[in-house]
């Protein structure tokens, strides 16, 4: 067989077991088959869908990777084997798994100007920014259910500061306008479709664009990077205190007037000598920030102190912490690489692993949030891809963008959400990550 499933005689033969951790109807039987040493993932992938239909007549066809040893299969079996030291003169068993790929696009969810900001934390929702300085609510694909007015330029990013809530759920924007503002956004709460709010708070203290913003675990506080150069924390109620809040009205409708607190943040994080382009907020006591610096640091909340500062040559635009142990920084910036460190390991700033498939700038990166192998990664040359790292190949390429993707995310585990400045909020379902 070759890579395709066809049978080729004139290839080697070995002896191989397949096995999975996958549930009936995905098992095969246990007994060794000789299979030829030319096969790749497809032709291996087909050998295991003509297994799996040999004992049930309305199988239908399924994609499969392959491990051997805990590493995925990209290459020739014989080619693999050589590469890695292992025999082929005894029974090699390997391990088949669901392929991690879309197996379905939405139609896009258009917008008036670049999607520069998208966030899949809530499965009830998608949230996205736009350069047109609007927030929207989108439930589901396709239906603006709600608007967020009040940025007087481009949002650049934006979180769900408490996706666990069933209702009442608060949003952080942050915009080139050099503002954040948060909002109370319900499900329940329509007049319309779709519904006008506004910020119930705005946070000013900035003194250039705001780049990023990223919620404590709790949803108490957020923080924030901007073109400053600093970090700022800021708290998420409607509650203020004397001294550091203004009460500003304005008309609504003509008639009633609504609040809206003015709030200054509660601390600032300095050390970055460029903008800090990109925060996350993975634990109670810790924040991560990235900046055009080429550093990516850790914080100490409590005291503001850096624990942890690597350099990497480039300047860097994105960051999630995720993977083994929750503990693993991704990012990525001003070249095709997406890096990854392990702050756990001391005495190395060197990135444990390297993705370099991308042909332009890295914008986004985020780890599924119940894997430690999977990441997505988004680039500026107008493709999304997933990755294992268990290979240094990626998984599978999205390239539904025409244009630079801006941003991206997981949304409800198993599906792609991506923006980017064809104006298209773009969703990728289907998507099996064991």
């Amino acid at each position: 067989m070759d890579t395709d499933g066809v049978f080729d005689d004139t290839s080697r033969r070995i002896q191989v077991r397949f096995i999975t951790k996958l549930k009936a109807p995905f098992k095969v039987p246990a007994n060794a088959i000789a299979i030829p040493s030319s096969l790749t993932r497809l032709g291996l992938s087909t050998i295991v869908n003509n297994l799996l239909s040999a004992g049930n007549p309305e199988w239908k066809e399924e994609p499969f990777d392959f491990l051997i040893d805990g590493e995925l299969v990209r290459m020739s079996l014989e080619k693999f084997l050589l590469a890695k030291g292992i025999s082929a003169e005894k029974t090699l068993e390997i391990e088949y798994l669901k392929a991690v790929a879309p197996r379905r696009e939405e139609e896009p969810s258009v917008h008036d100007d670049w999607v520069s900001a998208v966030d899949g934390s809530c499965p009830g929702f998608i949230l996205t920014g736009c350069y047109d300085g609007l927030g929207r609510v989108w439930e589901p694909a396709g239906l603006c259910t709600h608007i967020l007015e009040g940025h007087s330029d481009a949002i650049s990013s934006v979180c769900t500061v408490n996706p666990e809530e069933a209702t009442n759920v608060t949003l952080a924007t942050a915009s080139k306008d050099r503002t954040l503002r948060l909002w109370k956004y319900s499900k329940d709460d329509r007049v319309s479709i779709p519904t006008k709010i506004r910020p119930f708070k705005i946070l000013k203290g900035h003194r250039l664009s705001v780049q990023s913003v990223a919620s404590q675990k709790s949803g108490d506080l957020i923080c924030s990077g901007s073109w400053d150069c600093t970090i700022k924390l800021w708290r998420t109620d409607e509650h203020h205190s004397e001294g550091d809040v203004s009460i500003k009205k304005r008309k609504k409708n003509d008639q009633a007037e609504e609040s809206q607190l003015e709030e200054d943040s509660v601390a600032t994080l300095a050390g970055h000598s460029q903008c800090v382009s990109s925060v996350a907020w993975p634990k109670h006591e810790e924040i991560y920030s990235v900046s055009w610096d080429h550093s990516v640091r850790k914080w100490d909340v409590e005291t503001g102190n850096v624990l942890f500062n690597h350099l990497c040559g480039k300047a860097l635009n994105c960051l999630d912490i995720g993977g083994e142990g929750s503990a693993l920084i991704a990012a990525g910036g001003s070249d095709p690489t997406v890096r990854i460190w392990d702050p756990r390991k001391p005495g190395t700033s060197s990135p444990i692993f390297q993705f370099s498939s991308h042909t332009s700038w890295v914008s986004a990166c985020k780890w599924h949030n119940k894997s430690w192998f999977h990441l997505l990664s988004a680039s500026y040359d107008g493709k999304v891809m997933l990755w294992d790292l268990r290979t240094a190949w990626p998984l599978a390429v999205i390239d539904s963008h025409k244009e630079k993707v801006l941003s991206a995310d997981w949304w409800k585990d198993d599906s792609v959400i991506s923006g980017g400045a064809d104006s298209k909020l773009r969703i990728s379902l289907g998507i099996y990550v064991s």
